[in-house]
């Protein structure tokens, strides 16, 4: 057999609901907060981007002309033979 329902105060009702709207309002400033926070994070992220790239670019291109340069002084002692 089950019992009738308990009724809830309607103070805790109200107890329930305010802290679940409270919870609810600081979520939502966290998160924007956060937002913001990582939005300038990604600002920053992309200025160090382009100068990274730059940088590796030209480390490629050194890389490159180095290995040219090294197969350039292997193929030379074996046309001589």
């Amino acid at each position: 057999m089950s019992q009738a329902p308990v009724r809830v105060s309607p103070l805790i009702k109200l107890g329930r609901w305010s802290l679940l709207l409270v919870g609810i309002a600081y979520g939502a400033a966290h998160q924007s907060r956060l937002s913001k926070k990582e939005e300038k994070v990604r600002e920053i992220e992309a200025q160090q981007k382009v100068v990274r790239d730059a940088k590796l670019a030209e480390e490629k291109k050194r890389n490159a002309e180095a290995e040219i340069r090294a197969l350039e002084a292997l193929s030379k002692p074996a046309s001589k033979h």
